[in-house]
């Protein structure tokens, strides 16, 4: 028998660190409202990215670009201060430098994340709750919206939203899927890794972040063999370095608005800066505060020619790798045990012993089996909801609740939020954060992006 129906003001779908951020702007407001948090894990704050348990596991950013406070890009560092000060993480001494230029270990950041929760749920006379189950179906009405969990129990909110986060592609069930995950090791299970032959080659499917933390488990793991990397473009990950100021050129001249010219233009600035001895980082990093309005301004002829020709660059770029995982990456290819192949995946094939796998190397067009003892699918974040196989994308995608974004990347909303849904019509009931929005404003992942859109949202709830 169902239990009657729960009702709360909000409900907040997914508690990792985007939900815990909504949450958090949502009881620093005025008012008295209840707010439930959905999230099958035991804790709140976490999530898929910062549930890490390993120490080599770290940040992609220092502590001075990872705020979770909107108003206070010292946030963070402020709280490392005080939690290496009590005696935590006393590795971060050997490194030598000042604490907003640590990368934290994503375990770590994820306490700090629980702890602004919990700091803003005592001052605040409004309440969360955490629901510990996953949402499987939404139906939603001109005034609330019901969502129905996976036990059966049902829970009506004023509002939803979907703070989902992000669904790995190595762990994300997919209805179009090759069996690659079954076949996988996952790469953050440093203790399944351990299971493999030290020195047996380990065959790896991408080139980024994903790969890089595979490289730091397999390490950690005692590995000591060869591993083989494969992607399309064959790029790694840059190391992150803490550049000076350079001028924001983008702010200063708005004229600048398709891939090519920006293209062009930060070439040129980079050059700029490598011709004064200054680090090319420095220009780069200043595109970042404009991405969401040059995106959001393009057509949809200019996202696909960025996509298609600038986003693996793009991606290699400007999102990089924390040092002391960058220099692992380097020691290993400097040693010849780790090798990075421009090609593509073609499958996986029968073998009697490890995994075998067909690829086809950039510019040839036969494709060859390469074997492996084990295979690590890094091949990053899945962001087109119709392959997730997962009860709720696909209840929202058969009821018409959902859209999917530009390009296919996460679902189509407004500039609130607000979802969009099959129709094209704006819910006003049905909202969505961080992730899901990849295709609204192409960078919608970094702690600081999310943070300014809890804060915007949670206004927007409020009204």
């Amino acid at each position: 028998m169902t239990e009657s129906i729960r009702n709360a003001d909000v409900l907040i779908i997914g508690g990792g660190l985007s939900g815990t951020m909504l949450a958090v702007q949502l009881l620093r407001l005025p008012g008295r409202r209840r707010i439930l948090v959905i999230e099958p894990r035991g804790e709140l704050g976490r999530g898929e990215a910062y549930s890490a348990v390993e120490l080599g596991h770290t940040l992609n950013g220092n502590a001075a670009r990872m705020s979770v406070d909107p108003d206070n890009a010292d946030d963070l560092t402020q709280w490392l201060t005080e939690y290496i000060g009590a005696g935590g993480w006393p590795e971060s001494r050997q490194q030598h430098v000042p604490i907003s230029e640590l990368f934290p270990p994503r375990g770590i950041f994820g306490l700090y994340a629980q702890q602004r929760l919990a700091e803003a749920k005592a001052q605040s006379a409004s309440s969360v709750e955490h629901v510990r189950a996953e949402g499987v179906d939404l139906q939603v009405d001109e005034g609330s919206a019901l969502l129905t969990l996976d036990d059966g129990q049902q829970l009506r909110g004023g509002c939803a939203v979907l703070a989902t986060g992000m669904f790995p592609a190595a762990r994300t069930p997919q209805t179009e899927s090759s069996g690659l995950n079954a076949a996988a090791v996952d790469p953050w299970d440093v203790k399944a890794m351990t299971a493999i032959d030290p020195q047996a080659p380990v065959l790896i499917i991408g080139s980024g972040l994903t790969m890089v933390d595979a490289v730091v488990s397999l390490e950690q793991a005692g590995h000591r063999g060869p591993i083989e990397i494969f992607s399309r473009h064959g790029l790694l990950p840059h190391v992150r370095r803490q550049p000076p100021n350079w001028v924001d050129f983008l702010g200063e001249d708005h004229r600048l608005r398709s891939p090519r010219q920006l293209l062009r233009e930060v070439r040129r600035q980079c050059t700029m800066a490598q011709a004064q001895g200054i680090d090319w980082q420095a220009p780069l990093d200043t595109v970042r505060a404009h991405i969401g309005r040059l995106w959001s301004q393009a057509s949809e002829r200019e996202k696909r020619q960025f996509v298609r020709h600038v986003r693996p660059w793009w991606e290699s770029h400007h999102h990089r790798s924390p040092p002391l995982s960058a220099q692992l990456v380097a020691r290993l290819h400097e040693e010849g045990r780790l090798r990075i192949r421009a090609a593509s995946f073609k499958g996986l094939e029968p073998s009697v012993e490890g995994v075998t796998i067909g690829v086809r190397h950039r510019g040839e067009q036969a494709v060859k089996r390469v074997c492996g003892a084990a295979l690590i699918n890094s091949s990053g974040i899945e962001y087109d909801w119709r392959r997730v196989a997962r009860p709720l994308p696909q209840q929202l995608l058969k009821r018409g609740l959902i859209q999917p974004g530009p390009l296919a990347l996460g679902i189509a909303a407004d500039t609130s939020g607000a979802v969009v849904d099959a129709q094209g019509q704006v819910s006003q009931r049905l909202f969505a954060m961080g992730p899901p929005l990849r295709g609204m404003w192409w960078e919608s992942t970094a702690v600081t992006d999310v943070a300014l859109q809890a804060k915007a949202l949670a206004a927007r709830l409020t009204l």
